[in-house]
């Protein structure tokens, strides 16, 4: 009985973790590895075990760091069932796809440069067609009911607070009379957070698994993050110019959107154009329409007395590419959401090309900027970037809102944990190493968390090392 951690071990993205119990196999997540391309490239990397072998994935949600090499676990000789909760499946039957598009999309541009050299064609990770196919291995899951899924496991979904659909994974283990139960947190998200419940806290574990995306800082609170967001659209309204808002199309773009229909008297909503340019937040934002008995009970009540009107009364949803090219002729008065939400890709970046080097451009970036990504040479300060070859100059004033992330911060994480009788076991991961290493610092003895490192390996019955 062993776990090893394959993905985010180390690192933020790219989360995947290997149970073996008895003889069987399973997966904890199968998620994309995300930052510079080089980083990118790791995903076309053969497995560190062969996907035959694996009987069962479990996921925590849809988020494409999670969810997004599933397909090419079926593509490499995985066969099982796919279990998680019935939300992530309407919002992985979106992402996937898309996931699909872009990685058809990216080998179609390499290999037009790669016929230019003389070079061998590539083939893309996976195609819309394994993703659409994918889904029918797809199980979907409801919030706690305790599930037998093989021989000596047993499985059971909690509300994680990240997303919609994202859950805390209870796994009981069975293997030659002895047991075990591992806790994995998946991503949690903020107490108070709009429209979703809080994280679920959890007793009883054996060995806890938890996320440690921002263990190292607390976010601002609720209302200073309001405030924040209130002041940079008076801002932007007095100089006359546009906010481009980079969002993550699953999670964040329906925060923003909900805290601009709650605020929207207070915050003038009314005298600007909303524009929401992306596919696939569009077809997200109805799958969170759709799961209204997932909402907390301010987000419920507000959905009720708002169901038969506009979300927005000037929010125009921009869902073909001509559509979004007639924004970049817009000089003032606009609000842009648009993916992706670490401006690696997307049509944020067309956006950014035609306005960040305005000085009357805000740029506000309201998620996680991996390492690597141009989101995050933003927010490091760069004066310069680049996009299709062209140097762009940065006039436009970046404004960072921590408040709205969906990961909980130090404080949260240690709450979550704090709920856990007799302090088990604690292993961290999807973290930087600064981040992970603050957490476990803070936390302490008798605590005593280890970090895991990529490949590592738990034995479930010793439990060495704790």
């Amino acid at each position: 009985m062993e776990i090893r951690f394959h993905g985010a071990a180390g690192e933020v993205t790219g989360s995947c973790h290997l149970v073996e119990v008895g003889g069987r196999r399973i997966l904890l997540d199968c998620g994309l590895i995300q930052g510079d391309r080089r980083a990118e490239e790791r995903n076309r990397a053969p497995f560190p075990f062969d996907p035959k072998s694996i009987d069962a994935v479990v996921l925590s949600h849809a988020h494409i760091d999670h969810s997004g090499r599933i397909p090419f676990l079926i593509r490499s000789g995985f066969t099982g069932p796919v279990y998680t909760h019935h939300a992530s499946k309407d919002l992985c039957r979106i992402m996937l796809k898309d996931s699909g598009y872009l990685a058809e999309r990216d080998a179609e541009w390499e290999n037009r440069k790669r016929q230019r050299k003389g070079l061998k064609p590539v083939q893309p990770l996976y195609t819309v067609s394994d993703a659409v196919d994918a889904m029918k291995r797809f199980r979907g899951l409801a919030y706690g009911k305790r599930k037998k899924i093989l021989p000596g496991i047993t499985v059971r979904l909690s509300d994680a607070g990240h997303i919609l659909g994202s859950s805390i994974v209870e796994l009981w283990l069975e293997e030659a009379g002895a047991r075990r139960k591992i806790v994995f947190s998946g991503d949690l998200g903020q107490k108070d957070a709009p429209i979703l419940r809080d994280p679920t806290p959890v007793a009883e574990a054996d060995l806890v698994i938890m996320e440690s995306t921002y263990g190292d800082r607390l976010h601002r609170g609720r209302e200073d993050t309001r405030a924040e967001i209130e002041a940079v659209i008076a801002q932007t309204r007095g100089a006359r110019g546009n906010i481009l808002i980079p969002a993550f199309a699953v999670g964040r773009t329906q925060e923003i959107l909900y805290d601009f229909t709650r605020n929207y008297d207070a915050w003038g909503m009314g005298d600007w154009r909303i524009f929401l340019d992306s596919p696939m937040a569009i077809q997200a934002t109805e799958v969170y329409l759709r799961h209204g008995d997932l909402y907390d009970r301010e987000a419920a009540a507000l959905w009720a007395k708002n169901s038969h009107a506009p979300l927005l009364p000037n929010l125009t949803l921009s869902r073909t590419s001509r559509q979004s090219m007639q924004l970049n002729r817009v000089r003032s008065g606009a609000i842009i959401i648009a993916g992706s939400g670490m401006c690696n890709g997307g049509r944020i970046r067309h956006h950014l090309k035609h306005n960040i080097w305005r000085n009357n451009c805000h740029v506000v970036i309201v998620g996680f900027q991996a390492r690597g990504t141009l989101g995050r040479s933003l927010v490091d300060g760069a004066r310069h970037i680049r996009l299709w070859g062209e140097t762009i100059k940065v006039e436009a004033q970046i404004h960072t809102i921590g408040g709205l992330s969906a990961h909980a911060d130090q404080a949260g994480l240690m709450d979550w944990y704090g709920h856990f009788q007799h302090r088990p076991p604690l292993m961290l991961v999807h973290g930087e190493p600064e981040a992970s290493a603050a957490l476990a610092a803070k936390l302490g003895h008798p605590t005593n968390p280890r970090i895991a490192g990529p490949g590592e390996r738990l034995d479930l019955i010793r439990m060495s090392g704790f």
